[in-house]
């Protein structure tokens, strides 16, 4: 008889599947906005309240250092008490932080409300690509996690938008920016309450008619979808189950072992290389995009241009998450991640060398298209990489390894455009884009399979 996770990895993507990926990508997209808004209001400040580059690289920087603890954290977390309670704690975290920090009268309020933002936006993100991925449809797994992360890109164009109506108008436009943070806070009542908790965890736990009663609802929704190969509700053994007395799973499912670690010979491998990874292309996305408008101030533009042309060039994220979500399933997921990841390496350098406004426009946007792209199936990538007692920490560890690259992206880009300028900086960012794609070109193949 199929088990509990073989019925959910063989359905369609149902009308329960879509409320889930709404539901989670809601989040993600508050979380994206969040971080997003930082850039602009970076700018703001650096004219309103005259601050130093240090002064902003610290802004910049301080809620990567919340978000590399709050992934590890985060990520333990949701294999000890649940995808679902994590994701919404978090949620509620860095709402209420990012509302606060709307009231800051000194710098150094700010940054410390930041790290409390960041400790949140932080836990966010691998519990809930870990949560949506153990839901997927096997066939179209990979593709629902870019779709999920595809939400990151509306949530930017907000904060762009944010930024472009909101922060020039007013010396308080940045605190008003800031107090829009407040939305996730209420959003997490609605996962809270309104979301499914993983059927693998709630197994792990030896909660087997919780992990049924979750079954069933998606497998019903499959049938109000119509006819399909699917087996009928009714006939789940799994069912008749008591509670506490399920059947022990297959060996095979649960190679390599439960309580395994990250660094077990088995895995040591693909951990590294998913590490690097995380660490190239969190240095380099945050690098360019945390100082792109005060970059672009530098240059000569004013701040609404500024605003304006960010928010173009943000744009491009979105058919870069379309066409990565069309070829992970295509072409697989390394072969995706690693041209994406090519792709940017190439953009960052041609940005670095722009100088008129049509061709910085073209080349940041070539610079997001890929660069987001490859984000999308990085985060498909990773929970497949670990079984599910393992998922949630292991994704989480390699997301707070590569925020320690997001700390040290903000700090480092004031240093590099005084020993080079714009060339030096993207140039760097350049080069770890191709570390990362050689990298990726190391990871096992997981398109199609089944997640233990």
């Amino acid at each position: 008889m199929p088990t509990r996770t073989q019925r959910l990895d063989e359905l369609p993507f149902t009308g329960k599947h879509g409320r889930l990926l709404a539901g989670s990508g809601a989040g993600w997209a508050l979380d994206a906005m969040d971080v997003g808004l930082i850039s602009f209001v970076m700018a703001a400040l650096a004219v309103q309240w005259d601050l130093s580059s240090t002064q902003l690289s610290w802004i910049g920087s301080i809620g990567f250092a919340g978000m590399a603890i709050g992934a590890s954290v985060g990520g333990l977390l949701a294999d000890r008490i649940g995808r679902r309670q994590v994701f919404a704690t978090t949620l509620l975290v860095y709402g209420l932080a990012t509302g606060a920090a709307a009231l800051s009268t000194s710098v150094a309020m700010l940054i410390a409300l930041r790290f409390v933002v960041g400790l949140g936006l932080g836990a966010e993100l691998p519990v809930a690509s870990t949560l949506v991925s153990e839901f997927a449809p096997r066939k179209i797994r990979g593709r629902v996690v870019v779709a999920l992360e595809a939400f990151w890109a509306v949530g930017w164009i907000l904060a762009a938008l944010i930024g472009y109506f909101v922060v020039p108008l007013t010396d308080d436009g940045w605190r008003w920016a800031l107090a829009v943070g407040l939305v996730p806070a209420a959003y997490a009542l609605v996962v809270r309450f309104g979301m499914p908790e993983s059927v693998r965890f709630l197994e792990s736990k030896g909660r087997y008619a919780e992990a049924e009663a979750v079954v069933r609802e998606y497998e019903l929704s499959a049938a109000r979808r119509g006819p399909g190969p699917h087996p009928q509700v009714a006939e789940a053994p799994e069912a008749e189950v008591p509670d506490g007395d399920e059947p022990a799973a297959p060996a095979a499912a649960q190679e390599p072992g439960p309580r395994v670690s990250i660094w077990a010979p088995a895995l040591r491998a693909r951990t590294a290389a998913l590490w690097i990874v995380w660490f190239g292309i969190n240095l380099s996305y945050y690098g360019a995009f945390i100082w792109l408008p005060s970059l672009l101030v530098v240059q000569g533009f004013d701040l609404v241009t500024s605003f304006g042309y960010t928010l173009i060039i943000t744009l491009a994220q979105l058919p870069g998450y379309a066409v990565a979500a069309w070829l992970i399933e295509v072409w697989g997921r390394r072969a995706t991640l690693s041209v994406f990841l090519a792709g940017s390496a190439v953009a960052a350098g041609l940005f670095g060398l722009a100088e008129t406004p049509g061709t910085i426009v073209a080349a940041g946007m070539a610079l997001s298209f890929f660069n987001l792209g490859a984000w999308g199936a990085l985060y498909a990538i990773g929970p497949e990489m670990y079984p599910t007692a393992l998922r949630g920490s292991g994704t989480g560890a390699a997301a707070s390894f590569g925020r320690l690259a997001s700390i040290v992206a903000p700090l480092l880009v004031p240093f590099l455009l005084d020993s080079g300028g714009n060339a030096l900086v993207f140039g760097v960012f350049a080069a770890s884009f191709v570390v990362a794609a050689c990298a990726a070109v190391t990871l096992p193949e997981k398109a199609g399979t089944v997640l233990e």
